[in-house]
């Protein structure tokens, strides 16, 4: 009786109920119809205990670190920056916006910061400069998910913490992937730049204007190098790096860009304590879910139904994407992580698979899923900013689903892709 907790999550979550309550509410249920009070009061006690993680302190201050650069106008500088690169191309603000999401990716880790930091900029100015407003919301979504991929990234902390995997070593597994979804993105837009005649945004910039721009961004690019930097060096850990990176920004923020002053400060500060209260509290409901989930051996069955549809791993890794794929368009990326990771990665590094490996595929496809109709989490947040209706926001992004769909499946297919970079610093053998 006690698998009947699944079916009744997922029924939660189609009439609405919020993800927490019903990481909740559907074990607890099925555990004390079942009489199994003992089992319901340690589902409850391990919400706490799921929160009660050093290297969980890591998302926070990453949390703290992008919220303290967007309102101290740091957003800006990037965005001057990568028009300065790529302004003067057909289709250049789009580029730029993909660009932007890349470098912003280095601060916050964080697709929803990127939706609503880059695209309360951008998508005003891409309709001012002849884009519909649906197709700016839509680039804006596309490229978001580059944020939770390149490093630092909130659900590789996550997995890592539930996995026990290095935390450095997905850092660095996720550069390449994240890197060629911002340039798969590109391609499309180059495509659709040509077919639509999509407007040239400026003039190309001369190299003296570039290295103007690039300084005035030096020192927020400096961030995910001394975060990296500074974990690959070993001068400290991931969690100490969050904290370095907010300490960073607030001292960049306040001290030499001078662009925040300390009335801005608690309004930054209640902004990442509500974004990461959020998220911890569905790391806490998910670990304690993962005890149900234990408990009902259905990773054992789950292992043996995915097994006996073939033992072939290329064809149960195209199978493993098609499910994380539709997992991501109902469930936030952490959730499922916490949920379906202990399940899947298992199976899968029983077959061959490397652990990290399969840490990308499953970080990437279902950050994909954030901007997934029909529940994708940015899709709202795009809404929100652009005034866009989210079913017409979901039209113009297929195109740009296309291409990180494609680029899922060659970094499944191609594990040097994901591997190479942590294998040269010696983090995986």
């Amino acid at each position: 009786m006690l698998v009947w907790f699944l079916p009744l999550f997922l029924f939660f979550l189609m009439i609405g109920l919020p993800v927490f309550f019903g990481l909740l509410a559907a074990p607890g249920i099925v555990l004390w119809l079942n009489g199994q009070e003992r089992d319901l009061a340690l589902l409850y006690r391990n919400v706490y205990n799921g929160m009660d993680s050093f290297p969980l302190m890591a998302i926070p201050f990453f949390m703290l670190a992008g919220e303290l650069m967007n309102r101290g106008g740091i957003t800006m500088r990037l965005v001057e920056f990568s028009q300065s690169m790529m302004g003067h191309l057909r289709g250049g603000l789009a580029h730029v916006n993909i660009l932007s999401s890349m470098l912003f990716a280095g601060l916050s880790g964080s697709a929803v910061a990127d939706t609503s930091a880059l695209g309360s900029m951008l998508v005003p100015a891409m309709e001012k400069n002849g884009y519909s407003r649906r197709f700016a919301a839509a680039i804006t979504a596309a490229s978001s998910v580059i944020g939770p991929i390149i490093p630092p990234s909130g659900i590789m902390i996550i997995y890592a913490y539930v996995m026990g995997e290095s935390v450095a070593a997905l850092f660095l597994a996720g550069i390449v992937p994240g890197v060629l979804v911002g340039l798969g993105l590109m391609a499309m837009t180059v495509v659709m730049a040509n077919r639509y005649n999509f407007p040239v945004a400026s003039e190309r910039a001369n190299w003296p204007a570039r290295g103007k721009s690039f300084l005035r961004a030096f020192f927020p690019l400096m961030t995910p190098v001394i975060i990296l930097g500074g974990i690959l060096g070993g001068v400290f850990t991931p969690t100490e790096a969050s904290a370095v990176a907010a300490a960073y920004a607030l001292f960049v923020s306040l001290f030499i860009l001078r662009s925040m002053t300390l009335r801005d400060l608690p309004a930054a500060f209640t902004r990442a304590a509500i974004t990461s209260s959020v998220v911890l509290l569905l790391v806490g409901a998910a670990m304690a879910f993962k005890t149900v989930v234990s408990l009902s051996h259905t990773p054992e069955m789950l292992a043996e139904m995915i097994l006996g549809l073939s033992q072939n791993p290329l064809m149960l890794l195209f199978l493993i994407n098609i499910l994380l794929f539709i997992v991501g368009m109902f469930l936030d990326a952490g959730p499922a992580i916490i949920i379906l990771g202990p399940i899947l990665a298992p199976i899968f590094t029983d077959i061959g698979v490397h652990p990290v490996h399969f840490a990308i595929i499953m970080s990437v496809n279902l950050t994909v899923g954030l901007a997934t109709p029909p529940m994708g989490l940015v899709l709202f947040v795009a809404s929100s900013v652009s005034g866009e209706r989210v079913e017409t926001i979901s039209k113009a992004i297929l195109p740009f689903l296309a291409v990180e769909v494609l680029v899922i499946f060659l970094i499944t297919y191609v594990p040097s892709i994901s591997l190479a970079v942590p294998r040269f610093f010696g983090f995986i053998q």
